[in-house]
């Protein structure tokens, strides 16, 4: 028996454990938060503290509980996002709702206060002021689910923000702040924000209807291609930055397929009315995000074949 067969059969309290965990990994979206901890430990790897050897970077327990802390609150953000998106995502994602619904709201969210505990519990372990700042991220993320979500500006640029924060509590601990790690934020800053759009335009029905004040309800899908496409123009900018570091070595080859993507997305884009068209430039951009993560172990190969594949 399936997710969606227990679903339509109404069977939730009767559905096996290892369902509702499957109901449970979707709520928390589990493949973004493993694509995010890949994401805080290459960073600290090939970028943030490329002088340390891969052992001691792996084996640094006070990173290690900045990536369980980062984990717990992105989990409760989802939940807490997906408890207060309930109505519009009945309409924009009638098939995930059907499964998210299989664990019930009143489990849901004694989990989403468990991870957030364990969350500040985890950063106190590192310090007080990290203890700080993953209480800040757990207010931020909640007053972005409960109220900023609904309006244009605070709704376009703090899920960006968002979803960059985990990575600045990393840049804090190792106290890098080079040039090249800014230029490589303000890529994914552009594109987190050409997502967004690209996600209001996907959901403007389930919006509209519950009279959520994005972007794209406001001003009209046209506006909103025109914003996206000056965003990609922008984008444009901190690849050529990155271009002419010496030391991004292999990364240059996913910056040249990204501008050639992004040309075709721009296209696309144009020509797109449709939510499954949306839907389409939506996987696109996740795609250009996954690789642009993986994409940072080819930065120094040299690294990759010292610290990796030690002789």
């Amino acid at each position: 028996m399936d997710l969606l067969e227990i679903s339509k059969n109404n069977t939730k309290k009767n559905a096996p454990f290892y369902v509702k965990m499957l109901s449970l990994f979707s709520v928390v979206r589990g493949y973004n938060i493993l694509l995010i901890i890949i994401a805080q430990y290459l960073t600290s790897i090939f970028i943030l503290a490329p002088e340390k050897s891969l052992k001691t970077i792996l084996l640094d327990v006070n990173l290690y509980f900045i990536v369980l802390a980062t984990m717990c609150v992105i989990a409760a953000g989802y939940i807490i996002n997906n408890f207060y998106d309930f109505e519009t995502d009945k309409i924009n994602k009638p098939l995930k709702t059907k499964i998210d619904t299989i664990v019930e709201q009143k489990i849901k969210l004694p989990i989403y206060f468990v991870l957030n505990f364990l969350g500040f519990v985890f950063g106190l372990l590192v310090s007080w002021r990290a203890a700080l700042f993953f209480s800040v991220y757990i207010f931020s993320i909640w007053l972005y689910s409960h109220k900023l979500k609904k309006y244009p500006l605070t709704g376009l640029f703090a899920p960006a923000v968002l979803s960059i924060l985990p990575f600045f509590a990393v840049f804090v601990y190792y106290k890098n702040f080079s040039e090249i790690i800014f230029t490589h934020a303000a890529l994914l800053f552009f594109i987190l924000l050409i997502r967004e759009l690209v996600k209001d335009l996907e959901r403007i029905k389930g919006d509209f209807v519950k009279n959520y004040q994005t972007i794209a309800v406001k001003y009209g899908e046209h506006f909103t291609k025109l914003l996206i496409s000056f965003l990609v123009l922008l984008t444009l900018n901190p690849i050529y930055f990155l271009l002419k570091y010496p030391e991004i070595g292999g990364m240059k080859y996913y910056l040249y397929i990204s501008i050639l993507m992004l040309i075709v997305f721009l296209l696309f884009l144009w020509f797109s009315k449709s939510k499954r068209n949306y839907t389409l430039l939506h996987w696109l951009l996740k795609l250009l995000i996954f690789a642009g993560v993986f994409s940072l172990a080819f930065i120094d190969t040299s690294i990759l074949i010292e610290r990796i594949l030690p002789s």
